[in-house]
């Protein structure tokens, strides 16, 4: 018997109205992710790739976006029919995203401790389950077990001294840091599923590579389902197990990403790979 895919979305079509009209974003998507597999969405600038990573979770604001028709199955639910308030519920504790910059993500005036155990609170408050925190605690009980549970993921994530360091402000973390103090923060809830809004943009090469590896070893460890959007097709290459392209709004390929790079069946797909630069040692200007 097949298994149910953890997320389902199912000929999803959003528009967002604008002064000038009204703009087709999404143009039937669909798309459907197993547990514990990492799905690239990939694609050019302004495809649709945020969009439909934000519709997952029902983070566009509606209005000004528009569903004139679709449906996204999250574990057996409908998330298109539920009201805002079942959606909190599952926002962080089940579904958690981590977002592109650190640096606009994360409050400049309050100290990482501040913000991880409020995250962890609210959590553990509006999904309604105290088991993340320890059961019949009185208020600083649970603050104190939401700083702990805080430490240990700043530990799972690799940033050394966190009992001390927690305490600091972001603008005291480098930009790695910062991003591993996000992925942290994403994992409060023991989410099912993470969706990864490039995460590693905004950092220079080798620290891109640390975080790249630290999200692999994770979704290892914990057993995760990624939904992971990028326009580096060798972040995509490397993380992935399987790719969706989107071109317009909509998936005009989607594979698993061995096939999918080296024998793609559009040509979108075959176009985006080929524009990818390849090193050549004849041009390099430090040739001997």
């Amino acid at each position: 018997m097949t298994q149910e895919p953890l997320l389902h979305i199912r000929d999803l079509v959003l528009d967002i109205k604008v002064f000038e009209g009204t703009v087709h974003v999404l143009n039937g998507i669909n798309l459907a992710l197993h547990r514990g597999v990492v799905m690239g969405i990939v694609g050019e600038t302004g495809c649709g790739k945020t969009l439909t990573g934000l519709s997952a979770s029902r983070l566009v604001a509606t209005p000004p976006g528009h569903y004139p028709r679709g449906e996204i199955w999250f574990d057996g639910q409908n998330l298109m029919a539920l009201p805002e308030a079942e959606m909190l519920k599952l926002r962080g504790r089940r579904i958690s995203m981590i977002f592109q910059d650190p640096a606009t993500n994360l409050n400049p005036v309050f100290r990482i401790s501040e913000q991880m155990v409020d995250v962890a609170l609210h959590v553990a408050e509006v999904a309604g389950d105290p088991a993340l925190l320890g059961r019949f605690l009185s208020s600083a009980g649970r603050r104190q077990a939401a700083r702990r549970r805080a430490i240990e993921l700043l530990e799972h994530v690799g940033i050394a001294d966190a009992t001390r360091r927690i305490d600091g402000y972001p603008h005291e973390f480098s930009g790695g840091m910062r991003q591993r103090v996000l992925i942290a923060m994403a994992l409060l809830g023991r989410p099912q599923l993470l969706i990864a809004d490039e995460p590693t943009t905004a950092l220079d090469v080798s620290v891109q590579a640390q975080i790249l590896n630290l999200l692999d070893a994770l979704q290892r460890r914990l057993k995760l389902t990624y939904l992971f959007i990028s326009h580096d097709l060798g972040v995509i290459r490397y993380i992935c197990d399987r790719v969706a392209l989107i071109y317009r709004g909509k998936i005009v390929e989607e594979d698993s990403t061995e096939r999918v790079f080296t024998a793609p069946r559009e040509e979108y797909t075959r176009n985006l790979l080929a524009a990818m630069p390849i090193p050549d040692p004849d041009l390099s200007p430090f040739r001997s």
